[in-house]
């Protein structure tokens, strides 16, 4: 920090506080020597300083002394445009409008050199946030519910259900693209990640009344039946297991071969645990397709090109435990014969007394 910005930074930080010299020769990393001839300096520019002694002194500034607003350095600006540029990168946000407002603000208050300084390098630098068309019309309550720490009922959405939920709020976070909400759920008797544009309803609970509506209160399906491809790899919902679709055309059997070729795609399916969903969502390409079917069963069906055959069986293979391919049979060879090159290596390491 060069010393011009210092002397601004050592006057926003009186204007909230009295501090000594060691302190701020702390806070600036400088020594005390410096920040008395940095005092010296604002005295001389005609600031109002003046010191107090014994407990609780330090430098002050006079009462009524106030600095214009905004005082920003180039890599304050910086910072805070860039920050701003990020958010505006999520399709929803609680602050669809401020966001845009704030970022003309500041622009309109910076001194042009500044912005002469900043712009190239923003143009520049990016946080990379997938892009989604999910909307979340409850994220503004659910925020202010959080703040509060209030337990709220929630009607979730999933592809062909709707119902009540009571959830306690944890926290609130955006990732990957779309809003969560962390909250303990007393139906799962676990706290667990729900997608913030799912909840179509949010009611506070105030009384024992409101809590008996949760339990186990379904609205009706307005989604289309299951598919005929959940039947054919059964009808598994227990507590760990949720159901993931990906239709993957590659270059496998003969028949799959020619409609690779053809420009057709090959369903996939497999059956993924609760953690196993949540970093499918994760995907750039696929996070946005995985709908919810159920209490512990999820789908998701896309278009992939032939060539990412190899990434499908490295990233089901990649899951572990938390992922179990179903369909089709080449695939699920495919991550099993990976399986088993690393069981091997791993076998041969153990007998040539590798510990």
């Amino acid at each position: 920090m060069n010393r011009n910005d210092r002397l601004i930074a050592l006057l926003i930080a009186l204007q909230r506080n009295s501090f000594t010299a060691s302190q701020l020769a702390e806070r600036f990393e400088v020594s005390v020597r410096t920040i008395l001839r940095d005092m010296q300096s604002l005295s001389e520019m005609g600031v109002p300083l003046y010191s107090a002694t014994g407990p609780g002194g330090g430098f002050r500034l006079m009462e009524g002394y106030l600095l214009p607003p905004l005082q920003l350095d180039t890599q304050e600006a910086l910072t805070a445009l860039f920050a701003l540029h990020a958010v505006t990168r999520f399709g929803d946000s609680p602050f669809n409008r401020e966001r845009w407002t704030v970022l003309d603000k500041i622009r309109a208050l910076l001194p042009e050199e500044t912005l002469r300084q900043i712009e190239p390098i923003l143009g520049k630098m990016h946080l990379e946030v997938p892009r989604r068309s999910v909307r979340s019309p409850m994220l503004p309550l659910l925020l202010e519910l959080l703040a509060e720490s209030r337990i709220f009922r929630t009607l979730y959405r999933s592809q062909t259900t709707r119902r009540w939920l009571e959830l306690h709020p944890l926290r609130v976070f955006a990732a990957h693209g779309f809003w969560y909400c962390e909250a303990f759920s007393p139906l799962h008797g676990e706290a667990r990640t729900f997608r913030v544009d799912r909840m179509d309803e949010l009611h506070p609970l105030e009384e024992e009344g409101d809590r008996n509506k949760c339990k186990g209160g379904q609205a009706e399906s307005s989604a289309a039946p299951r598919s005929s491809l959940a039947g054919a790899a059964g009808d598994s919902s227990t507590d760990e297991d949720t159901l993931l679709r990906v239709e993957v055309p590659g270059e496998l059997s003969a028949a799959s071969a020619v409609a690779a070729a053809a420009g057709s795609s090959i369903p996939i399916a497999v059956r993924l645990t609760y953690r196993g969903s949540l970093l499918a969502e994760q995907d750039e390409h696929i996070g946005e397709l995985v709908e919810q079917v159920g209490d512990e069963e999820w789908e998701l069906r896309f278009d992939c090109p032939a060539a990412e055959w190899t990434w499908a069986v490295r990233f089901f293979y990649g899951m572990g435990l938390d992922a179990e391919v179903l369909s089709p049979p080449e695939l699920r060879a495919a991550v099993a014969s990976m399986a088993a090159s690393v069981l091997e290596r791993y076998n041969e390491d153990s007998d040539s007394g590798c510990s």
